[in-house]
């Protein structure tokens, strides 16, 4: 949701070690390794351990393989690794939807130095949630669901910006399985998370649950990218935080009942078995709910920082180019890629970059918004009565 976010990451000046985080993540783990279960012991050198169990398994195995996290250089050759990996899980997905101009794809690949320094040198959490959850979205699109929700459910365990995908898993669910159908996938999800935080439930649970799964915490002024042209106390007043979490309920709202749910019926028809309705839905694409799901959650964050980058950045070609696209729009599309680019390597953040982000971000939902509006009914002209003939005494 709105209130989802992560770590304070720097960007950080680039010198020959240029990780912002990865001390903090090894001293983490290494609590864990030396047999610390109760979550709330488990701190680094930026604070406490705010990720849930799924982040502290996978840089368990970083601790392990990069000699304790003393070989940086190696973690960084693994998250190349990593971002390649992405990059054939994003592929495989546009291929599947055939909307994407195979130009654009040069973009995704060369033209950003935000999204290689959050893979390759930063060596975040980030994005090894996002890969994980774009190897789930691949598994959807195979039509294996119960798969798709286990791995789905492993990338909440990295980093809880997934959550901002799951309005859109719900409502394809319920589509595709009523509510009776979708009760098992959800519990996959949930017996997932009990299980890799078994060992910190056991031993404090309250604390395990309130620290990993916190979705109040506050973050430092200094680092949005999003809202910098706010007075810090209205960034960090409750007030604002509630009317963010209201509006992007309010846009979940307004695109599950008019842009993902398309048949005649009810919305409450979702809850019926697929084969008990009356009206069948018109196909839906599985990517444009995750993805405009996961973009409506972004425009209503609470503070975005600029590994928060990575959370979106394979998903915009797909919301700019999943609508009709004239030939010569084709362009102002490459552009708006360009300037939110700018917007996110603009460090520190300006009034004027923030701003910028949010013009960016409300053209993006306005093309979705109204290119993607259902298609009027055909009209169906009535036959035409012939006149009565005249009687002789009327003529």
């Amino acid at each position: 949701m709105c209130w989802v976010g992560g770590g304070g990451g720097r960007p950080g000046a680039a010198s020959q070690d240029t990780e912002i985080d990865w001390k903090a993540y090894m001293a983490e783990v290494e609590g864990f390794a030396n047999g610390t279960r109760d979550y709330t012991q488990l701190r680094g050198d930026t604070g406490p351990l705010v990720y849930p169990a799924g982040f502290v398994y996978v840089f368990l195995g970083l601790y392990y393989a990069t000699g304790r996290g003393a070989d940086v250089r190696l973690a960084q050759y693994i998250f190349a690794g990593l971002y390649l990996l992405n990059l054939l899980l994003v592929f495989r997905i546009y291929c599947r939807t055939n909307k994407v101009p195979p130009y654009v794809f040069f973009f995704m690949c060369c033209a950003s130095y935000r999204i290689h320094s959050i893979f390759v040198l930063r060596l975040f959490n980030d994005p090894v949630a996002m890969a994980i959850l774009f190897l789930a979205v691949n598994l959807f699109l195979e039509e294996r669901w119960s798969w798709g929700c286990l791995l789905f459910s492993l990338a909440v365990s990295v980093k809880m910006n997934i959550l901002l995908f799951a309005p859109g898993l719900l409502f394809l669910l319920l589509k595709r399985f009523g509510l009776l159908g979708c009760i098992p996938k959800l519990c996959i999800c949930a017996l997932l998370q009990v299980v890799l935080g078994l060992p910190f439930l056991l031993v404090n649970p309250v604390g395990y649950l309130s620290r990993s799964f916190d979705l109040g915490r506050q973050f430092q002024f200094k680092w949005t990218v999003n809202w910098r042209f706010l007075p810090e106390e209205v960034f960090q007043s409750r007030a604002f935080h509630v009317l963010l979490l209201l509006a992007h309920l309010a846009g979940l709202g307004l695109f599950a009942l008019h842009r993902w749910h398309r048949s005649s019926e009810s919305i409450l028809s979702l809850l019926k078995d697929p084969a008990d309705r009356k009206h069948p839905s018109p196909p839906l694409s599985i990517v444009f709910v995750l993805f405009s799901s996961n973009f409506l959650g972004v425009c209503c964050s609470r503070s975005l920082h600029y590994q928060f980058y990575v959370w979106y950045f394979h998903t915009l070609p797909y919301l700019l180019w999943c609508t009709p696209t004239a030939k010569l729009a084709h362009m102002p599309k490459v552009l708006l890629l360009g300037v939110i680019e700018l917007c996110w390597n603009t460090y520190p953040s300006t009034v004027c970059s923030s701003l910028s982000l949010h013009i960016c971000h409300g053209l993006v939902l306005l093309q979705l918004w109204y290119g993607t509006a259902p298609l009027p009914a055909p009209h169906v002209p009535q036959p035409s009565k012939k006149p009565a003939p005249l009687s002789k005494k009327a003529q």
